[in-house]
């Protein structure tokens, strides 16, 4: 028996099984935080053909396809074969984390992951990193550009990782011709995250540096996430910087928070949060405080001129924050028990930290001198 015309045959098939449209994404640090809500929203998109999800330990969403494994693994090669899309989600951001494992993971991971995608046949890889990596300084003009210097130094927590990831995003498509990688930054992130800067509004008192100029600028992470969909869709590329339109000043964030400051002089500041994080009293550098001081507001202008629009404020983001923080009582980025908290009071405990930090200075000093 002679075979169909070739062209019946094709009718046949489109009219048996329609085409699915959309790319296979696969997603990195799928089982939690923003990789599982963007897992959740890709796989529920009638755009996205399939969604592999690869985490250390499986998620909850049964619609994806889920690789366990670690993404430093080599082996990730093979469980990206098919996918057009990488979405790299698996880095390391904890306060608590020894610095020196968390560079390691994040940035072998980012290397991993660019190669392995490379290697596959993959066409475009989205990592994610931050607006910090535009560094908090005086002179930052208002908003910055996405295209503006990238200043920061590796002073603050886990942003010499995140310029390492922005470093390892510019050398990939010269490293790999025709690897198309997209870079998203947002703006301070909240929504279930714990970072140095969402433990600011912790405080019973937000600790404000005299003659500094903060101005605050949130990123909610359902904007996030459908920032990063828009990058896997191919509406935009590049260097993208998603947030909130606008800013907060640091009267503005006092008057919705209801949270009084407690202003002391730069050399104090900075000088009690450097020894306070060397003897081990708390998890954050000095260098976090440069983003308590300084503005580091973006413009978001290329996703605003793709089409894409926050779907909160700043002020809506604030109110989750402080609702989601609402009895938890840290003070200079250290977590207190509600005994401690209870005990020590608003300013006392804050006082109390720089004083032991004071305390160990003379100490340090009286040793000299014998």
């Amino acid at each position: 028996m002679s075979s169909p015309d070739p062209q019946v045959r094709a009718a046949r098939n489109h009219t048996s099984t329609p085409a699915v449209r959309g790319p296979v994404v696969a997603v990195t640090g799928a089982a939690a935080g923003v990789g599982a809500l963007l897992t959740e929203r890709l796989a529920a998109s009638d755009r996205i053909r399939q969604v592999v999800a690869i985490d250390e330990r499986r998620g909850e969403c049964d619609a994806a396809q889920w690789h366990v494994l670690d993404v430093r693994d080599p082996a990730i090669a093979e469980r990206l074969r098919g996918a057009d899309v990488v979405v790299h989600l698996a880095l390391d951001l904890d306060l608590e984390t020894d610095p020196a494992a968390r560079t390691a993971y994040n940035v072998r991971g980012t290397q991993t992951v660019l190669t392995a995608a490379a290697a596959a046949g993959v066409h475009r890889v989205v990592l994610c990193t931050s607006t910090m990596v535009y560094g908090a300084l005086p002179d930052n003009e208002l908003p910055l550009s996405e295209d503006a210097e990238l200043r920061a130094t590796a002073e603050a927590t886990g942003v010499g990782d995140l310029l390492e990831v922005e470093r390892l995003a510019r050398r990939a498509p010269r490293a790999h011709p025709g690897l198309n990688v997209t870079v998203v930054r947002p703006a301070l992130l909240v929504g279930g995250t714990d970072t140095a800067l969402t433990r600011y509004f912790e405080s019973p008192r937000l600790l404000v540096v005299a003659g500094s100029r903060p101005a605050w600028q949130f990123c909610h992470v359902e904007d996030l996430c459908s920032a990063l969909e828009y990058a896997v869709l191919e509406k935009v590329d590049g260097e993208l910087a998603v947030g909130c339109d606008g800013w907060l000043e640091q009267e503005e964030v006092e008057e919705l928070s209801g949270i009084r400051r407690m202003e002391l002089p730069s050399a104090v500041a900075l000088g009690a949060a450097a020894r306070l994080h060397r003897i081990g009293l708390t998890p954050s550098p000095a260098g976090d405080l440069a983003y308590t001081m300084h503005p580091w507001v973006v413009s978001g202008s290329r996703l605003h001129d793709a089409g894409w629009r926050p779907q909160w404020t700043n002020e809506e983001v604030l109110a989750q924050l402080l609702e989601e923080v609402s009895g938890r009582h840290t003070v200079a980025g250290r977590r207190l028990g509600r005994k401690d908290a209870t005990a020590a009071g608003a300013a006392g405990a804050t006082v109390a930290l720089l004083g032991a930090a004071a305390v160990v200075r003379r100490a340090r000093r009286a040793r000299r001198r014998i």
